[in-house]
Protein backbone atom coordinates (compact mmCIF):
# COMPACT_ATOMS: atom_id res chain seq x y z
CA UNK A 1 0.00 0.00 0.00
CA UNK A 2 1.26 3.58 -1.18
CA UNK A 3 2.34 5.78 1.61
CA UNK A 4 0.72 8.78 2.92
CA UNK A 5 2.24 12.16 4.07
CA UNK A 6 0.30 11.85 7.22
CA UNK A 7 1.38 8.03 7.52
CA UNK A 8 4.94 9.42 7.34
CA UNK A 9 4.67 12.27 9.83
CA UNK A 10 2.75 10.04 12.24
CA UNK A 11 5.70 7.29 12.04
CA UNK A 12 7.27 7.24 15.38
CA UNK A 13 11.09 6.06 16.12
CA UNK A 14 11.47 2.54 17.71
CA UNK A 15 14.12 0.69 19.41
CA UNK A 16 15.31 -0.80 16.11
CA UNK A 17 15.26 1.15 12.65
CA UNK A 18 12.28 -0.06 10.50
CA UNK A 19 11.29 0.13 7.05
CA UNK A 20 7.88 1.90 5.20
CA UNK A 21 7.40 0.49 2.05
CA UNK A 22 5.97 2.52 -1.02
CA UNK A 23 5.92 0.74 -3.78
CA UNK A 24 8.58 -0.08 -6.82
CA UNK A 25 11.38 -0.33 -4.68
CA UNK A 26 10.86 3.42 -2.77
CA UNK A 27 11.16 2.60 1.17
CA UNK A 28 11.08 4.53 4.29
CA UNK A 29 14.00 4.33 6.58
CA UNK A 30 13.26 5.51 10.02
CA UNK A 31 15.84 5.00 12.41
CA UNK A 32 16.05 4.82 15.99
CA UNK A 33 17.02 8.13 16.57
CA UNK A 34 13.80 9.36 14.79
CA UNK A 35 15.51 10.42 11.41
CA UNK A 36 13.61 9.06 8.24
CA UNK A 37 15.78 8.32 5.15
CA UNK A 38 14.37 7.42 1.28
CA UNK A 39 16.04 4.55 -0.04
CA UNK A 40 15.57 2.70 -3.48
CA UNK A 41 16.11 -1.11 -3.69
CA UNK A 42 16.40 -2.19 -6.82
CA UNK A 43 18.40 -4.95 -9.02
CA UNK A 44 21.46 -3.96 -11.57
CA UNK A 45 23.97 -6.42 -13.33
CA UNK A 46 22.21 -9.07 -10.95
CA UNK A 47 23.13 -7.35 -7.92
CA UNK A 48 20.88 -6.25 -5.27
CA UNK A 49 21.38 -2.32 -5.03
CA UNK A 50 20.31 0.60 -2.62
CA UNK A 51 20.32 4.15 -3.27
CA UNK A 52 19.98 7.24 -1.03
CA UNK A 53 17.07 9.46 -2.48
CA UNK A 54 16.89 12.30 0.59
CA UNK A 55 16.15 12.55 4.09
CA UNK A 56 11.84 13.36 4.89
CA UNK A 57 10.77 16.28 5.62
CA UNK A 58 13.80 17.55 3.26
CA UNK A 59 12.73 15.44 0.47
CA UNK A 60 8.88 15.17 0.73
CA UNK A 61 6.95 12.32 -0.64
CA UNK A 62 6.26 13.56 -4.27
CA UNK A 63 9.85 14.36 -4.99
CA UNK A 64 11.28 10.93 -3.42
CA UNK A 65 8.88 9.08 -6.01
CA UNK A 66 10.06 11.55 -9.07
CA UNK A 67 13.93 10.88 -7.89
CA UNK A 68 12.68 6.96 -7.83
CA UNK A 69 11.43 7.38 -11.81
CA UNK A 70 14.45 8.70 -12.88
CA UNK A 71 16.49 6.41 -11.47
CA UNK A 72 14.02 3.89 -12.68
CA UNK A 73 14.88 5.54 -16.55
CA UNK A 74 18.50 5.66 -15.86
CA UNK A 75 18.61 1.53 -15.29
CA UNK A 76 15.78 0.77 -17.99
CA UNK A 77 19.16 2.83 -19.97
CA UNK A 78 21.06 0.56 -18.83
CA UNK A 79 23.01 3.05 -16.01
CA UNK A 80 23.27 2.42 -13.17
CA UNK A 81 21.89 4.83 -10.81
CA UNK A 82 24.50 4.72 -8.00
CA UNK A 83 27.29 4.87 -10.04
CA UNK A 84 25.68 7.94 -11.39
CA UNK A 85 25.33 9.46 -8.41
CA UNK A 86 29.12 8.93 -7.91
CA UNK A 87 30.01 9.93 -10.94
CA UNK A 88 28.15 13.67 -10.18
CA UNK A 89 29.70 13.68 -6.50
CA UNK A 90 33.00 13.52 -8.60
CA UNK A 91 31.90 16.34 -10.66
CA UNK A 92 30.64 18.55 -8.28
CA UNK A 93 34.12 18.14 -6.42
CA UNK A 94 36.32 18.67 -9.38
CA UNK A 95 34.28 21.59 -10.21
CA UNK A 96 34.44 23.18 -7.02
CA UNK A 97 38.15 22.47 -6.92
CA UNK A 98 38.16 24.31 -10.36
CA UNK A 99 36.65 27.14 -9.99
CA UNK A 100 36.77 30.69 -9.78
CA UNK A 101 37.39 31.40 -6.37
CA UNK A 102 39.51 27.91 -5.78
CA UNK A 103 42.13 28.46 -8.67
CA UNK A 104 42.18 32.55 -7.31
CA UNK A 105 42.88 31.65 -3.88
CA UNK A 106 45.75 29.32 -4.82
CA UNK A 107 46.99 31.44 -7.39
CA UNK A 108 46.89 34.85 -4.22
CA UNK A 109 48.65 31.48 -2.02
CA UNK A 110 51.77 31.12 -4.40
CA UNK A 111 52.44 34.35 -5.53
CA UNK A 112 51.23 36.65 -2.25
CA UNK A 113 54.60 35.21 0.08
CA UNK A 114 56.99 37.48 -2.18
CA UNK A 115 54.42 40.80 -1.92
CA UNK A 116 54.74 43.18 0.92
CA UNK A 117 51.87 42.84 3.65
CA UNK A 118 49.51 45.77 2.83
CA UNK A 119 49.66 45.04 -1.05
CA UNK A 120 48.88 41.19 -0.05
CA UNK A 121 45.56 42.19 2.04
CA UNK A 122 44.74 45.00 -0.08
CA UNK A 123 44.49 42.25 -3.34
CA UNK A 124 42.82 39.84 -0.95
CA UNK A 125 39.91 42.47 -0.29
CA UNK A 126 39.76 43.26 -3.96
CA UNK A 127 39.21 39.50 -5.07
CA UNK A 128 36.70 38.76 -2.28
CA UNK A 129 34.21 41.86 -2.02
CA UNK A 130 34.40 42.62 -5.92
CA UNK A 131 34.92 38.95 -7.73
CA UNK A 132 34.52 35.58 -5.68
CA UNK A 133 30.92 37.07 -5.18
CA UNK A 134 29.58 37.01 -8.59
CA UNK A 135 32.36 34.91 -10.28
CA UNK A 136 33.82 32.59 -7.69
CA UNK A 137 31.64 30.11 -7.83
CA UNK A 138 31.68 29.00 -11.46
CA UNK A 139 34.14 26.79 -13.46
CA UNK A 140 36.95 28.75 -14.15
CA UNK A 141 36.75 26.60 -17.74
CA UNK A 142 33.48 27.58 -18.37
CA UNK A 143 33.27 31.47 -17.52
CA UNK A 144 32.93 33.68 -20.63
CA UNK A 145 34.14 37.10 -20.83
CA UNK A 146 30.50 38.22 -20.98
CA UNK A 147 30.18 37.24 -17.19
CA UNK A 148 33.47 39.09 -16.25
CA UNK A 149 32.40 42.60 -17.81
CA UNK A 150 29.20 42.69 -16.07
CA UNK A 151 30.76 41.52 -12.80
CA UNK A 152 33.50 44.77 -13.99
CA UNK A 153 30.22 47.46 -14.72
CA UNK A 154 28.96 46.44 -11.10
CA UNK A 155 32.24 48.42 -10.05
CA UNK A 156 32.34 50.64 -12.25
CA UNK A 157 28.97 51.71 -11.66
CA UNK A 158 29.79 52.43 -7.86
CA UNK A 159 32.42 54.66 -9.15
CA UNK A 160 35.48 52.99 -8.40
CA UNK A 161 37.05 53.15 -11.87
CA UNK A 162 40.54 52.48 -10.44
CA UNK A 163 39.33 48.99 -8.76
CA UNK A 164 37.55 48.13 -12.18
CA UNK A 165 41.02 47.84 -13.69
CA UNK A 166 42.60 46.40 -11.03
CA UNK A 167 40.54 43.24 -10.97
CA UNK A 168 40.09 42.85 -14.59
CA UNK A 169 44.09 42.35 -14.24
CA UNK A 170 43.54 39.88 -11.10
CA UNK A 171 41.60 38.21 -13.30
CA UNK A 172 43.66 37.93 -16.28
CA UNK A 173 46.62 36.54 -13.68
CA UNK A 174 44.29 33.95 -11.92
CA UNK A 175 43.26 32.39 -15.79
CA UNK A 176 47.23 32.63 -17.09
CA UNK A 177 47.48 30.38 -13.68
CA UNK A 178 44.62 28.28 -14.67
CA UNK A 179 45.96 28.00 -18.10
CA UNK A 180 49.34 26.83 -17.09
CA UNK A 181 48.00 24.24 -14.57
CA UNK A 182 45.80 22.65 -16.68
CA UNK A 183 42.50 23.63 -15.72
CA UNK A 184 41.43 26.48 -18.47
CA UNK A 185 42.48 26.45 -22.31
CA UNK A 186 41.90 30.21 -22.78
CA UNK A 187 42.56 33.67 -21.37
CA UNK A 188 39.09 35.38 -21.48
CA UNK A 189 39.86 38.53 -19.77
CA UNK A 190 42.47 39.16 -22.31
CA UNK A 191 39.19 40.16 -24.44
CA UNK A 192 38.43 42.58 -22.26
CA UNK A 193 41.09 44.57 -23.12
CA UNK A 194 40.34 48.30 -23.78
CA UNK A 195 36.49 47.31 -22.45
CA UNK A 196 37.09 50.02 -19.81
CA UNK A 197 37.61 53.62 -20.02
CA UNK A 198 41.16 54.85 -18.69
CA UNK A 199 41.17 55.33 -15.22
CA UNK A 200 42.98 58.67 -13.84
CA UNK A 201 46.04 57.88 -12.26
CA UNK A 202 46.09 59.33 -8.98
CA UNK A 203 49.45 60.84 -8.59
CA UNK A 204 50.83 61.26 -4.62
CA UNK A 205 51.66 64.94 -5.01
CA UNK A 206 55.22 66.32 -4.71
CA UNK A 207 56.97 69.56 -5.18
CA UNK A 208 60.32 69.13 -7.71
CA UNK A 209 60.70 72.58 -8.77
CA UNK A 210 64.12 73.51 -7.21
CA UNK A 211 62.95 77.25 -6.08
CA UNK A 212 59.69 75.16 -4.35
CA UNK A 213 61.89 72.33 -3.06
CA UNK A 214 64.51 75.28 -1.36
CA UNK A 215 61.34 76.90 -0.15
CA UNK A 216 60.02 73.44 1.87
CA UNK A 217 63.85 72.74 3.12
CA UNK A 218 63.65 76.11 4.99
CA UNK A 219 60.47 75.52 6.60
CA UNK A 220 61.52 71.68 7.54
CA UNK A 221 63.95 72.85 9.16
CA UNK A 222 62.33 75.67 11.19
CA UNK A 223 59.68 73.41 12.40
CA UNK A 224 58.56 74.14 15.82
CA UNK A 225 57.27 70.87 17.87
CA UNK A 226 58.51 67.35 18.58
CA UNK A 227 61.66 67.33 17.95
CA UNK A 228 61.66 63.62 16.63
CA UNK A 229 59.17 64.85 14.17
CA UNK A 230 61.62 67.70 13.08
CA UNK A 231 64.30 64.71 12.43
CA UNK A 232 62.08 62.73 10.68
CA UNK A 233 61.06 66.08 8.46
CA UNK A 234 64.80 66.23 7.70
CA UNK A 235 66.09 63.00 7.08
CA UNK A 236 63.19 61.84 4.58
CA UNK A 237 64.29 64.19 2.11
CA UNK A 238 67.98 62.91 2.42
CA UNK A 239 67.10 59.12 2.17
CA UNK A 240 63.91 59.19 0.07
CA UNK A 241 62.07 56.02 1.08
CA UNK A 242 58.63 54.81 1.69
CA UNK A 243 57.34 56.81 4.65
CA UNK A 244 56.68 53.38 6.40
CA UNK A 245 60.28 52.49 5.70
CA UNK A 246 61.33 55.51 7.53
CA UNK A 247 58.47 55.53 10.44
CA UNK A 248 59.53 51.90 11.13
CA UNK A 249 63.53 52.25 10.90
CA UNK A 250 65.23 50.31 13.71
CA UNK A 251 68.69 51.75 15.60
CA UNK A 252 69.47 48.30 14.97
CA UNK A 253 69.48 48.64 11.01
CA UNK A 254 72.15 52.02 11.09
CA UNK A 255 75.60 51.31 10.77
CA UNK A 256 77.46 54.49 11.50
CA UNK A 257 81.05 53.63 10.94
CA UNK A 258 79.82 51.96 7.59
CA UNK A 259 77.68 55.00 6.93
CA UNK A 260 74.66 52.60 5.96
CA UNK A 261 71.02 51.84 6.74
CA UNK A 262 70.06 48.32 5.61
CA UNK A 263 66.37 47.29 5.76
CA UNK A 264 65.47 43.92 5.70
CA UNK A 265 63.02 42.84 3.18
CA UNK A 266 60.21 41.78 5.40
CA UNK A 267 59.42 45.31 5.87
CA UNK A 268 59.92 46.77 1.92
CA UNK A 269 57.24 46.51 -0.70
CA UNK A 270 59.34 44.45 -3.16
CA UNK A 271 60.10 41.81 -0.08
CA UNK A 272 63.69 42.41 -0.62
CA UNK A 273 66.51 43.54 1.58
CA UNK A 274 67.38 47.59 0.94
CA UNK A 275 70.56 49.81 1.31
CA UNK A 276 70.70 53.32 1.75
CA UNK A 277 73.99 54.92 1.89
CA UNK A 278 73.73 57.68 4.67
CA UNK A 279 75.17 61.26 3.42
CA UNK A 280 77.32 63.32 6.54
CA UNK A 281 74.04 65.24 6.65
CA UNK A 282 72.04 62.45 7.22
CA UNK A 283 74.54 61.35 9.71
CA UNK A 284 74.69 64.06 11.27
CA UNK A 285 70.57 64.17 12.05
CA UNK A 286 70.86 60.40 13.10
CA UNK A 287 73.34 61.25 15.67
CA UNK A 288 71.31 63.69 16.96
CA UNK A 289 68.57 61.93 16.75
CA UNK A 290 70.37 59.34 18.89
CA UNK A 291 70.26 61.44 21.65
CA UNK A 292 66.90 61.37 22.13
CA UNK A 293 65.70 58.23 21.62
CA UNK A 294 69.19 56.21 21.17
CA UNK A 295 67.93 53.97 24.17
CA UNK A 296 64.80 52.50 22.34
CA UNK A 297 63.90 50.28 19.48
CA UNK A 298 62.87 52.66 16.98
CA UNK A 299 64.63 56.02 15.64
CA UNK A 300 60.84 57.55 15.09
CA UNK A 301 58.95 55.70 18.38
CA UNK A 302 55.71 56.44 19.16
CA UNK A 303 54.56 59.32 21.91
CA UNK A 304 52.98 57.41 24.32
CA UNK A 305 55.66 54.25 24.06
CA UNK A 306 58.50 53.26 22.86
CA UNK A 307 57.00 50.15 22.05
CA UNK A 308 55.58 51.09 18.36
CA UNK A 309 56.90 53.76 15.86
CA UNK A 310 55.46 56.75 15.09
CA UNK A 311 52.04 56.95 13.20
CA UNK A 312 51.84 57.01 9.99
CA UNK A 313 49.83 60.34 9.38
CA UNK A 314 52.89 62.01 11.46
CA UNK A 315 55.29 63.11 8.39
CA UNK A 316 52.30 64.69 6.53
CA UNK A 317 49.99 66.07 9.57
CA UNK A 318 53.77 68.20 10.23
CA UNK A 319 53.61 69.09 6.39
CA UNK A 320 49.94 70.44 7.03
CA UNK A 321 51.12 72.62 10.30
CA UNK A 322 53.82 74.05 7.74
CA UNK A 323 51.29 75.38 5.61
CA UNK A 324 51.53 72.84 2.69
CA UNK A 325 48.14 70.69 1.52
CA UNK A 326 47.85 67.27 0.77
CA UNK A 327 47.58 68.16 -2.89
CA UNK A 328 50.99 70.05 -2.68
CA UNK A 329 52.94 67.73 -0.58
CA UNK A 330 52.96 64.43 0.86
CA UNK A 331 55.60 62.21 2.86
CA UNK A 332 55.55 59.61 -0.18
CA UNK A 333 56.38 62.87 -2.32
CA UNK A 334 60.15 62.83 -1.45
CA UNK A 335 60.49 60.06 -3.74
CA UNK A 336 59.28 61.29 -6.50
CA UNK A 337 61.04 64.79 -6.14
CA UNK A 338 64.44 62.73 -5.87
CA UNK A 339 63.73 60.61 -8.79
CA UNK A 340 62.94 64.02 -10.81
CA UNK A 341 66.07 66.29 -9.90
CA UNK A 342 68.13 63.47 -9.80
CA UNK A 343 67.57 62.28 -13.07
CA UNK A 344 66.33 65.96 -14.91
CA UNK A 345 68.59 68.25 -13.26
CA UNK A 346 71.16 66.64 -11.75
CA UNK A 347 71.65 64.03 -14.34
CA UNK A 348 72.95 60.61 -12.52
CA UNK A 349 72.38 57.35 -14.06
CA UNK A 350 68.77 56.40 -14.02
CA UNK A 351 70.06 52.84 -12.81
CA UNK A 352 71.78 54.12 -9.87
CA UNK A 353 68.58 56.65 -8.95
CA UNK A 354 65.83 53.24 -9.86
CA UNK A 355 67.77 51.17 -7.72
CA UNK A 356 67.83 53.84 -4.63
CA UNK A 357 64.68 53.64 -5.04
CA UNK A 358 64.05 49.81 -4.15
CA UNK A 359 62.29 49.70 -7.61
CA UNK A 360 63.22 46.49 -9.84
CA UNK A 361 66.12 47.14 -11.98
CA UNK A 362 66.99 44.30 -14.14
CA UNK A 363 70.09 44.34 -16.57
CA UNK A 364 70.49 43.37 -20.13
CA UNK A 365 70.08 40.46 -20.11
CA UNK A 366 66.88 40.85 -17.82
CA UNK A 367 68.26 39.64 -14.33
CA UNK A 368 67.64 41.36 -11.60
CA UNK A 369 70.57 43.15 -9.68
CA UNK A 370 72.12 42.09 -6.80
CA UNK A 371 71.80 44.86 -3.40
CA UNK A 372 74.79 46.07 -3.42
CA UNK A 373 74.94 47.05 -7.68
CA UNK A 374 76.18 50.26 -8.25
CA UNK A 375 77.12 51.03 -4.64
CA UNK A 376 79.91 52.95 -5.09
CA UNK A 377 77.93 55.01 -7.61
CA UNK A 378 74.83 55.04 -5.35
CA UNK A 379 76.82 56.70 -2.62
CA UNK A 380 78.83 58.79 -4.78
CA UNK A 381 74.58 60.21 -5.33
CA UNK A 382 73.21 60.06 -2.41
CA UNK A 383 75.90 62.47 -0.63
CA UNK A 384 75.88 64.86 -4.28
CA UNK A 385 71.77 64.90 -3.61
CA UNK A 386 72.39 66.17 0.40
CA UNK A 387 75.02 68.60 -0.80
CA UNK A 388 72.69 69.73 -3.81
CA UNK A 389 69.35 70.07 -1.30
CA UNK A 390 72.33 72.04 1.05
CA UNK A 391 73.29 74.47 -1.30
CA UNK A 392 69.10 74.78 -2.55
CA UNK A 393 68.22 75.38 0.92
CA UNK A 394 70.89 78.23 1.88
CA UNK A 395 70.34 79.56 -1.51
CA UNK A 396 73.83 79.23 -3.05
CA UNK A 397 73.67 78.70 -6.87
CA UNK A 398 74.18 75.23 -7.93
CA UNK A 399 75.07 73.67 -10.90
CA UNK A 400 72.55 72.03 -13.32
CA UNK A 401 73.99 68.85 -14.72
CA UNK A 402 76.55 66.32 -13.49
CA UNK A 403 77.48 63.76 -16.05
CA UNK A 404 78.96 60.49 -14.62
CA UNK A 405 80.90 57.85 -15.77
CA UNK A 406 79.14 54.71 -17.10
Amino acid sequence: MPLSDLAIRNAKAREKAYKLGDGRGLYLLVEPNGSKLWRLKYRFAQRDRKLSLGAYPEVPLGLARERQLEARRLIDRGVDPLEEKKQDKRAARLASANSFEAVGREWYLKFSATWAASHSSKVLLRLENNLYPWLGSRPISGLEADEILETLRRIEARGALETAHRCLAYCGQIFRYAIATGRARRNPAADLRGSLPPARGKHLASITNPEGIAELLRAMHGYHGSERTRCALRLAPLTFVRPGELRRAEWSEVDFPAAEWRISGDKMKMQQDHLIPLSRQALEILRELHALTGGSRYLFHCERTKARPMSENTVNAALRRLGYTGDEMTGHGFRAMARTVLDEVLGYRVEWIEHQLAHAVKDPNGRAYNRTAFLAGRKEMMQGWADYLDRLRSRTPVATVTTQAA
